[in-house]
């Protein structure tokens, strides 16, 4: 079973639902350790006192905020949670605004949120559906681990999902921020635009959060495992030169015409039926494939095809 990384409260008016937080995502990068080049020996990463060189316990380590040139004002753990007595344990709703409104750009990370006992499951299924029918988020703040976050709950199926997001003083303005970024009048000719709206629509689908990998990460495996067995290491080609725009046109029509020979060349693996996928699979040469229900076989041979695309 998940472990609650938060517990608490979730508060909008008077009602108040004992809920805990759970990550919704995972990491699945390949993590190395460290090694001095030409040893096996591990190099490790410690707290060092920089005055006398010596290790310093976690425990034994303050926080220090410089307020002017080398002279800091030192805080310890039990200060910070003096001044948000209470906060900790509790997400309490301000406002409830429509979902849509909330600017992709503002979204830090999900978290799940569920009742801590049954007891706790009528308000929880009552705020989850009320949201999810009105479309809402609600919107509130809570502390956890020292730190304050503005949150967007929202309704996602049977639980209720919740965004961490950014503060506004924390999303930079791209205007002043960034250099040549093009005005609205710069987006080209009508032709450009209407080609550039033709290669879209071509290369338009459904969203299918499956049908997506981390192919870097595969690469990873396989030069460790390649590196491993004494395999040459074969490398990736380079990035694509940038288009011109004397080129922009042609690059456009190719861009259209391969998309849609691929559309007509990838079959709908969703709405394949169970001889179709198998045939499929016979091709891709995916084992196992006599014995394999039909999710089983859509499942395979997407990653047999995502496999060999890469």
């Amino acid at each position: 079973m998940a472990r609650a990384i938060w517990t608490g409260t979730i508060s909008f008016g008077l009602v108040s639902i004992p809920v805990g937080l759970f990550s919704a995502t995972e990491d699945h990068t390949m993590h190395f350790h460290q090694f001095e080049r030409g040893t096996s020996d591990r190099v490790r990463i410690q707290r060092v006192n920089e005055r006398t060189g010596e290790a310093v316990e976690f425990g034994d380590i303050v926080k220090g905020a410089e307020v002017s040139d080398g002279e800091y004002v030192i805080v310890e753990p039990d200060e910070l949670d003096a001044i948000a007595p209470g906060r900790s344990q509790s997400l309490e709703i301000s406002d409830f605004v429509d979902l849509a409104d909330i600017d992709p750009v503002y979204f830090e990370r999900t978290y799940w949120l569920a009742p801590t006992a049954e007891a706790h499951a009528k308000p929880y299924a009552l705020l989850r559906r009320a949201m999810a029918d009105g479309d809402k988020a609600a919107v509130g703040t809570f502390v956890m681990r020292g730190k304050e976050y503005l949150a967007a709950v929202r309704s996602d199926g049977d639980v209720l999902a919740l965004h961490t997001l950014h503060f506004a003083d924390e999303v930079r303005d791209p205007t002043a921020e960034l250099d040549n970024v093009p005005s609205g009048r710069t987006s080209g000719g009508e032709k450009e635009l209407r080609m550039a709206a033709q290669l879209i629509e071509s290369m338009s689908t459904a969203w299918k959060p499956d049908q997506y990998r981390d192919t870097y990460r595969d690469r990873v495996a396989k030069l460790v495992k390649d590196k491993h067995a004494g395999r040459e290491v074969v490398t990736e080609s380079a990035a694509p030169e940038p288009t011109d725009m004397s080129d922009l046109m042609k690059a456009l029509q190719r861009s259209i015409d391969e998309a849609t020979g691929k559309r007509k060349k990838t079959p709908d693996l969703a709405s394949a039926s169970k001889k179709e996928l198998h045939e499929l699979a016979k091709e891709l040469n995916v084992p196992g494939r006599s014995t394999m229900t039909r999710d089983e076989l859509q499942k395979a041979v997407q990653q047999a095809g995502e496999k060999k695309a890469s």
